[in-house]
């Protein structure tokens, strides 16, 4: 079955054809990350690849035995399988992207389509920096930062379920947190966020970038809180520098609504005049 696509965005769809159209595209979506999930657990589960033995890589130097340990047959099982949910999610996303893009592109105008595939782009890009950011850098100095507190009367037991559990957790919180920029840009592309306003609350949005990285890090230790509240700062200057240059362009593109505007007016009144046409008003760049 087709989904049924307006021939323009000027035709309107019946709201129970917008449910049907709906429909289609999440069976697509779901469909998608099925294969992706199901593609990733058969290459991820290779020996070869050994995929606990690499994500257990910075938490190897603080055990004594050189190994987790696990209490259930299944561990490794459960290991693969949440790696492969997220790996199957990151695959699918060009198929995701283009059904989202099909049920909304026909609504929206031609600036904003232009904008659509850079926004998922950058989307990807930055939950993959998150979570690269998190695994190699921020999540060794944590587990670092733990181990200083070592006593030599403790012997390291770490269950490989409750390590997994907190590394995969931070490495999806950095991923999320990273998607600020994006969520700003959104907000000043549909007029709900100016710069002027995220300028002038810069003081408050570190506050809450820090109460943030408190609530999204899965340990409340000051090592991980700060090491996601500094780049979640830096990023939140990057969705200003952003909403500057999307307001720009929506000032841009309403004044060159109204010049336009004035112009058809003026060849609407001199329509009688022969050989008086009105110049072309622009904008520049």
């Amino acid at each position: 079955m087709k989904p049924m696509v307006p021939a323009s965005a000027d035709t309107e769809m019946p709201f129970l054809d917008h449910l049907e159209e709906l429909r289609h595209r999440l069976f697509w979506i779901a469909g998608a990350i099925a294969i992706g999930v199901i593609a990733s657990f058969i290459v991820l589960s290779q020996r070869r690849l050994d995929l606990v033995g690499f994500m257990a890589g910075p938490i190897k130097p603080y055990l004594r035995e050189g190994s987790l340990v696990y209490t259930h047959p299944g561990t490794s099982f459960k290991i693969i399988l949440n790696a492969s949910v997220i790996t199957g999610i990151l695959l699918a996303t060009p198929v995701i992207g283009y059904q989202l893009w099909g049920f909304f592109a026909p609504a929206l105008h031609a600036h904003e389509k232009r904008i659509i595939v850079p926004t998922l782009a950058g989307m990807v890009a930055l939950f993959l920096a998150g979570v690269a950011l998190c695994f190699y850098v921020v999540l060794p100095f944590t587990l670092r930062f733990f181990h200083g507190f070592e006593s030599a009367a403790l012997t390291p037991m770490i269950e490989a379920t409750q390590y997994f559990d907190f590394a995969f957790s931070m490495m999806l919180a950095f991923g999320l947190a990273f998607e600020l920029p994006i969520g700003i840009l959104l907000l000043s592309a549909l007029g709900i966020v100016t710069p002027g306003t995220l300028t002038r609350y810069r003081r408050h949005a570190l506050v809450i970038c820090v109460i943030a990285s408190a609530f999204i890090t899965p340990d409340a230790s000051p090592t991980t809180l700060f090491a996601l509240a500094g780049p979640l700062y830096l990023l939140f200057e990057l969705g200003v520098a952003l909403s500057y240059g999307v307001t720009r362009r929506r000032r841009k593109r309403a004044l060159q609504a109204e010049l336009d505007g004035r112009v058809e007016a003026e060849r609407e009144r001199r329509s009688d005049t022969p050989g008086r046409e009105p110049r072309r008003l622009g904008v520049n760049a």
